[in-house]
């Protein structure tokens, strides 16, 4: 009873935490004779509290508002007489980027109904603390206000148009650069700790699971990569949970847990929320849904939202998570927190491992109910995995001269906790930025700043991050005797088997052990002659795994099956000839030979995109050359029939050549994303940038006459929770809604995983250049200039702009435009091993990232015939350069010998060679091998990015303008037509 009781006191602090300041404080602030706390925020605190709300909670809460504000934002002089200090928001709403300082100027909202919006807030917020029907414990409400309160209802359209703001509602008018929301998540985080341990108050916990590279590289086939993603983000969210269930969802400051499809499920079905709010969420879509659109041939294929239950569109199977974390806790509780986190992942794993070995034997048909030589091989093997590493550093290192208001800081204990983790390396207190931030400031007689410990975030989180970098750097394990032959993926640790005798001797040629009898039954799990460990059988069996609690979590009361589906790299390379192989067929009719051997086939799992095609004789047509190709080796009749089929093909598609036999894969990955984390000043904007524009006119007017008012405006915002939950919540909008939107229905890609700013993808080699372009540009939210944001609301299709992009209804803030991402990108056979596919993938990635100095792309050609093309450069100009030499040599007038006569002439030009010099010989050849008579604009601009290398090494730019050339070529030949249609040229 005790428990219960102490318990209920944390959740109702928190929940009055996230009630003290009301959700439409920007709407009614200076507007409202009652007040900003006078009107929801009260009515619902009679509600919850009849009998007044202690005092102990109510300076917990104060203390917590005060640290939250502190830490997010400046501090503004309280009197009254400082009208300069005041914003009416809604005469100028203003919105400000982060992490861009840019301005968002709104229309007036002066006409707003003031109560309207209470009464609209009040009934929003009233149905998750005191729903009709439903009785919540304190806990359950906490949860709810969290998760559901920044989604206002849009079922009234002219009420509607203050959805797409609601979210974005600023905490502060005069500082209007993060939102209410991240404000109130703050204050509920503070609150708690303080609620769960008065004394010792809150602590930062960072903590994160490990190895990641290695974890997720070991894979021999697409859905195993989506398996190491997937997988490691579980084991992350099953840390989290932990931090959850005890603290709250609100106390994990990054990653922001609102919204994702995981962490719904565990809102719904083990905290308890009721089932129908979560019926607008897309992981719950039912697969009876017709939520289908027509494209422009008349099929019906999926709407840009597509997330049927039935297939792997459900978000649940988006790996969003990464594998670390940052919270706020009790500082007395942060070690048992870890220690439980640490148990809690590796008896999920070793519980998974069995259940996955159980399911092996079962399909070899050899489980008898007792434990088996295997069950004891997955508990060793996976035995101290995953690595886990945490630090905690406590708020109580920072002690205030003045407890009553807990100012003039002393932070000499901080200091000594530092110095063994910084050495050389500044600090932030050492910084410009604590220099002006650590003394009260005044103004005529009024106290414009006063610091408390929550204005000394920056410190404690960057010595959390020095403590636990210094944490993995001993990386003690536990040394495991492998005496067998090893796993055939990992060559790690022994391979599983029933009987342990078998590992004495070789598996290759052996059709009696566990895997061989695996691989009869699915072949899926095992390849053939293929012998796995525990870890590399979990990744395996993984996606059947998850499939199976998906079906679960859409329909618990019919366990429906779930689709995964992985396109093969044969089918992924045929895309684009996929479609102009069916309108062919639609408009002349297909051969009698052709029908007949194709219709004895099934189709491919298609891209989504091309989804309509799957009832279509043409996509019968990989399948069958497929069959044929494999056949053709011991079977002379299978070889001639594959002969006959690419003939067929090839005539239907109009050209001498057959169809595409390459594909691509991308790996993109945000640059220096732990320096922006960590307060990067390139992406830093100063505290007058992030005034409203109205103080900060007044603002500079007073630091003219003031020096150390100037300093404190001209200062660096150093990191703040605000930033990370921006930053996160950025990167998860990136992740589950803007990347599957662009690669799945802009283009034909089939998106492997996206976790944050990591993405990786397979594409048609002609949809690579534009989806590359698209893709950084989503990642930082710019790319179109000229749209109007007023003529977007109803628009089905992704508009970048401003740092912020929105698709479907959604308004979502990205990165913004100092954040950047570098791309590797590798156009390989489809026959190509995967493996060493992904170590050239890996390596191009790492050469746009160094070669190309960050902000850049980098493209491997890995040839059939061994040889490779290299090119790495950085976005912008470059890219739409080879975008435009790859079009001008794929027009059917251009001979593709423009690039390798260009090449010729070019080794005898002098390494100091002018810029007009090259130009003439880039017109001349690219003339004389083309009827097009306006080849001068894209010489000329090959000639002026050629000679900027030019002037840094006298021989270098020759290299890069025969890369540029040979890649263009291999892009443009013809297996890589069609070309893209205009509106994918627009939409890239």
């Amino acid at each position: 009873m005790v428990t219960q009781v102490a318990n209920d006191n944390l959740w109702q602090t928190k929940v009055h935490a996230r009630l003290h300041d009301p959700a439409e404080k920007a709407l009614v602030l200076l507007r409202d004779p009652a007040g900003h706390e006078g009107g929801t925020v009260r009515t619902l605190h009679e509600a919850l509290f009849p009998d007044g709300i202690p005092s102990v909670m109510k300076r917990h809460v104060e203390r917590a508002d005060w640290w939250a504000a502190a830490a997010d934002r400046p501090q503004w002089p309280m009197d009254k007489g400082a009208r300069w200090a005041q914003v009416h928001w809604t005469k100028y709403p203003v919105l400000i980027h982060p992490l861009t300082g840019r301005e968002f100027k709104l229309r007036t909202l002066a006409d707003t109904d003031i109560g309207d919006i209470k009464e609209r807030s009040l009934q929003h917020l009233r149905r998750y603390v005191v729903p009709d029907g439903e009785d919540l414990n304190w806990r359950q409400k906490l949860c709810a206000l969290w998760r559901f309160g920044p989604e206002l209802s849009e079922e009234d359209e002219d009420h509607g148009k203050l959805g797409l703001l609601w979210p974005l509602l600023p905490a502060d008018t005069r500082v209007p650069d993060h939102s209410i929301w991240d404000h109130l998540d703050l204050t509920s985080a503070f609150a708690g700790a303080f609620a769960a341990d008065a004394e010792g108050g809150p602590a930062l916990l960072a903590l994160s699971l490990g190895p990641v590279q290695d974890f997720i590289a070991a894979a021999r086939t697409t859905s195993d990569l989506w398996a190491g993603s997937h997988l490691l983000a579980r084991l992350s969210w099953e840390a989290m949970k932990v931090v959850c269930e005890q603290s709250g969802p609100d106390a994990i400051l990054f990653p922001r847990l609102r919204g994702l499809p995981q962490v719904d499920l565990w809102l719904r079905d083990e905290i308890g929320l009721p089932r129908d709010w979560f019926g607008h969420c897309q992981w719950t879509r039912s697969a009876t849904d017709a939520n289908m659109r027509r494209n422009k041939t008349g099929r019906f294929r999926p709407h840009c939202q597509w997330t049927r239950s039935a297939t792997d569109a459900n978000l649940l199977f988006a790996a969003a998570l990464t594998n670390r974390f940052v919270a706020v806790v009790p500082k007395d509780r942060a070690k048992d927190l870890a220690e439980k986190i640490t148990c809690r992942v590796r008896e999920w794993l070793k519980e998974l491992g069995c259940r996955t070995v159980d399911r092996l034997l079962e399909t070899a048909d050899l489980a008898n109910g007792d434990e088996r030589h295997c069950h004891r091989q997955t508990r060793e093997q996976l035995d101290g995995f995953p690595e886990v590493h945490w630090a905690s550093i406590p708020f109580s290192l920072i002690r205030a001269r003045n407890e009553a208001r807990q100012t003039d800081l002393d932070t000499l204990q901080l200091s000594k906790a530092m110095a063994p983790f910084f050495g050389a390396d500044p600090s932030f207190l050492d910084g410009p930025a604590w220099k002006v931030l650590q003394k009260e400031l005044s103004l005529d007689g009024v106290k414009f700043y006063s610091p408390n410990p929550g204005v000394l975030y920056p410190a404690v989180y960057d010595l959390a991050e020095r403590v636990l970098a210094a944490a993995k750097t001993a990386r003690p394990f536990q040394q495991t005797r492998q005496t067998g032959w090893r796993c055939s993926l990992t060559g790690e640790t022994e391979w599983l088997t029933a009987d342990a005798e078998q590992l004495e001797k070789s598996y290759r040629h052996r059709t009696d052990t566990l895997w061989a009898k695996v691989n009869q039954h699915r072949p899926a799990w095992a390849k053939k002659r293929e012998h796995l460990g525990a870890l590399a059988a979990v990744k395996r069996l993984w996606p059947t795994l998850f499939a199976k609690e998906v079906a679960k979590a859409v329909d618990a009361e019919e366990e429906t099956g779930v689709d995964r589906f992985v396109v093969s790299t044969h089918t992924m390379a045929w895309a684009r000839n996929l479609e102009e192989l069916d309108r062919v067929i639609q408009e002349r009719g297909a051969t009698a030979s052709l029908s007949k051997l194709a219709r004895y086939y099934d189709a491919p799992v298609l891209p989504r995109r091309l989804a309509y095609l799957r009832s279509s004789l043409a996509a019968r047509i990989p399948t069958a050359m497929e069959h044929l190709r494999e056949s053709s080796e011991d079977d002379d009749n299978a070889a001639a029939k594959l002969r006959e089929l690419e003939g067929e093909v090839a005539k239907l598609l109009g050209h001498g050549h057959r169809p595409e036999t390459y594909y691509a894969l991308i790996l993109m990955d945000g640059d220096r994303m732990g320096s922006i984390l960590s307060g990067d000043q390139q992406c830093a904007i100063s505290y007058s940038n992030s005034f409203h524009p109205k103080i900060r006119t007044d603002f500079d007017k007073l630091a003219a006459s003031n020096p150390t008012i100037k300093a404190y405006g001209d200062q660096k915002r150093a990191v703040s929770p605000g930033r990370h939950l921006a930053i996160s919540g950025s990167l998860n909008d990136f992740a589950i809604h803007v990347v599957p939107h662009v690669l799945e229905e802009e283009f034909h890609g089939k998106l492997i995983y996206a976790g944050g700013d990591d993405v990786l993808a397979m594409l048609p080699v002609a949809d690579l250049l534009c989806a590359m372009r698209r893709l950084r540009n989503a990642y930082s939210g710019t790319g179109q200039k000229d749209v109007d944001w007023r003529s977007v609301r109803n628009s089905e299709k992704l508009v970048c702009k401003d740092g912020f992009a929105y698709l479907q209804g959604r308004l979502m803030r990205m990165m913004g435009e100092y954040a950047t991402a570098s791309c590797g990108a590798v156009v390989a056979h489809h026959q190509a091993p995967l493996a060493a596919v992904l170590r050239q993938l890996r390596e191009t990635e790492q050469r746009a990232k160094n070669e190309g100095g960050r902000n850049a792309f980098s493209i491997t050609v890995v040839k059939r015939s061994g040889g490779a093309l290299h090119l790495t450069d950085n976005w912008g100009e470059p890219l739409a350069l080879l975008m435009q030499l790859r079009n001008f040599l794929s027009k059917p007038n251009v001979s593709r010998r423009a690039a390798y006569n260009s090449v010729t002439w070019l080794r005898d030009l002098p390494d100091d060679a002018e810029k007009a010099m090259l130009k003439d010989l880039l017109t001349h050849v690219f003339l004389r091998q083309s009827r097009d008579s306006k080849p001068h604009c894209l010489a000329e601009a090959l000639a002026e990015l050629v000679c900027q290398k030019q002037e840094e090494d006298r021989k270098e730019w020759k290299n890069r303008l025969k890369d540029f050339l040979f890649v263009a070529e291999f892009l443009a030949r013809e297996t890589r037509a069609p070309a893209l249609s205009t509106s994918e040229e627009q939409a890239a």
